[in-house]
Parts: C-alpha cells; sequence; structure tokens
C-alpha cells in the first residue's frame, strides 16, 4: 500500500516514532502540506494520513486513487466525510488519547487562578519576599477548591475525567450533556444552570453546527462576576469578541484557552487584549507520550483497515 504522511510536524519533534506506518507500506513522509499540495503529493496514494489538513469535496474528488483517510487526532471537522462516504473512502480518527493529558491541563489552568504561584514567584524574584515584613504574605489572593463549583459542558471521555479530578478536590460538579446520564457526584442540569451556578466552567464538547459560537455575552452574562472560563475543545465554540469584551468589563474574572477560531493565530485576535486571558497554543494534547499514543492508534487504525477490519471509522 502507498502511505503519504501529510503533516509529520504536527505530532513529532523528532521524539515521537513514525516507524509504525513504515511497517505497513511504502510510505511517503512530508513536515507540512499546503492545500495546493494535496493532490500532487496524493497521485497514486491510498492512505492519507493527517492531522488537520483539509480535505474537502473538491481534494476528495481530486484524488481517484485514495481510498483512507487516518487522523491522528479526534476531532474530523476538518474533513467531508459525506464525500468520502460516497467515494468509498474510509476515514477513521484517534478517540480518547489525550484524556489525561487534557484532564491535567485543565487542572493547570484552575490551579493558576487558585494558587497564582506563577504571580509569587515573579513577586519574590523582584524582592516580595526580602523585603517582607512578615515571614509569610499573601498580597496576592488565593483560594481553597474545596467547596467550590466546576462546571462541565459535554460528558465525553475528558468530561468524566474532568469530573473524578473535581471530586477528589473537594468541588461540587455540574455537568451539562446531549446525551441523559448517571455519574456518581455530578449533577446535570441546563446549559443555563451551568454557567449561572459554577465558579469554573470547562468546555469538553465537540464543534458542531449546534456548538459554534454557543459561548456568547448571552450566555456569559448568566455567570458570577468571579467566574472562569476554560476552553480545551474547539476555538469556535467560543465568541472570542464577547470573551473578551466579558472579561474586559468585569462580566468574567478570567478565561483561559488551549483552541481559538483560527489556528496558528492571527494577528489582531481580539483576546491578545483580554484582561486575565490565559492563553497557550494548543497543547493540552502534546504531552510526548500523548502524541505517541495518537500516531500509534493511528497506524494500528490503518492496520486493521488493510485486513479489512475497520476501527474507529466515522463514517
Amino acid at each position: 500500500m502507498k502511505i503519504a504522511l501529510l503533516e509529520t510536524k504536527t505530532v513529532s519533534a523528532n521524539d515521537v516514532s513514525l516507524d509504525a506506518f513504515y511497517r505497513l507500506g511504502e510510505v511517503k513522509a512530508y513536515p507540512l502540506t499546503k492545500q495546493s499540495e494535496i493532490v500532487e503529493r496524493l497521485e497514486g496514494v491510498e492512505a492519507a494520513i493527517i492531522n488537520k489538513t483539509v480535505f474537502d469535496r473538491e481534494i476528495i474528488e481530486s484524488c481517484p486513487n485514495l481510498k483512507y483517510i487516518g487522523l491522528c487526532a479526534t476531532g474530523y471537522n476538518n474533513v467531508d466525510i459525506k464525500a468520502a462516504a460516497e467515494h468509498g473512502i474510509t476515514v477513521c480518527n484517534v478517540p480518547n488519547y489525550s484524556t489525561s493529558a487534557v484532564t491535567q491541563q485543565v487542572f493547570s489552568y484552575v490551579l493558576h487562578f487558585a494558587c497564582r504561584t506563577a504571580e509569587y514567584n515573579d513577586d519574590v524574584h523582584n524582592g516580595g519576599w526580602i523585603n517582607s515584613e512578615t515571614f509569610s504574605y499573601f498580597k496576592i489572593p488565593t483560594f481553597e477548591l474545596e467547596g467550590m463549583t466546576l462546571g462541565i459542558l459535554g460528558f465525553g471521555t475528558i468530561g468524566k475525567s474532568v469530573a473524578r479530578v473535581g471530586k477528589a478536590f473537594g468541588m461540587k460538579i455540574l455537568a451539562c450533556t446531549r446525551t441523559p446520564q448517571q455519574f456518581e457526584g455530578v449533577t446535570f442540569c441546563s446549559r443555563e444552570q451551568l454557567f449561572a451556578n459554577s465558579d469554573f466552567i470547562t468546555l469538553h464538547c465537540p464543534l458542531t453546527p449546534q456548538t459554534d459560537g454557543l459561548v456568547n455575552m448571552e450566555m456569559l452574562k448568566l455567570c458570577k462576576p468571579t467566574a472562569i472560563l476554560i476552553n480545551t475543545a474547539r476555538g469556535p465554540v467560543v465568541n472570542e469578541e464577547d470573551l473578551t469584551l466579558a472579561l474586559n468589563s468585569g462580566v468574567i474574572a478570567g478565561a483561559a484557552v488551549d483552541v481559538i477560531s483560527r489556528e496558528p493565530m492571527l494577528e489582531g485576535n481580539p483576546l491578545m487584549t483580554a484582561r486575565n486571558c490565559i492563553i497557550t497554543p494548543h497543547v493540552s494534547w502534546a504531552p510526548v507520550q500523548t502524541r505517541q499514543r495518537a500516531v500509534d492508534i493511528a497506524a494500528e487504525n490503518l492496520r486493521c483497515y488493510i485486513e479489512n477490519k475497520p476501527q474507529n471509522k466515522v463514517n
């Protein structure tokens, strides 16, 4: 089988092995692939392995030999799966590979706001402790998580993992999900109730027409003025202009986002001017173990397809 790895740079900085793909066929690997280069690079290729490369109908119809599209990611909104199915192309994703990493990232944000460790470190290095009259000073407010309310919008595998860690901190857990369910220690409620009653709101829903722009000023105005919003889901779930205005006008107290509407970030993104907003460059999935797991599952998906036993098929 002829296999093209179209964007190896998005999964490996020479720290993740791609050998599993080379055991499955004849491989051509490219660090990155522009949209204008896809069709040429897929000439004669049966399997394309991608991450964020866009496969729209036009691309799919221009690659007659293509039989398989494998994502090294859970999200597949960059692939026209209907067009792929119409042309007999199997599309497989990598579910549940980043649960631990994303959960860890969520609580790095939660603890940033609760403990203010970086700010205290900066203050100490600027002479704050040396010049202190007391053995301990607490001019930067901190708070305990126990007893606070964590609201989880979207309650799939990652949402459940976040709930478990929140419970371990002694937090009250609210969740909003499309699928009615029960989970010990979690109170399920409407989206409006979740926004109105949570101290931290963390987003774990997929990007769909229903969730695009879901977090807007109307929803943010329901929040407590002390609330913190966390987004490790998909950037377009949040209206960035509305979030910026909400932060700068005190509607909510803070935010942490690992995803934005256009990635990489465009100059002039309004969140760069937002008060008390932590921005990280889509790295919640990026620990080396997590990326290796994603690659290994993607290779296993392809192996199963070759053996006519496809797994993790999304179309």
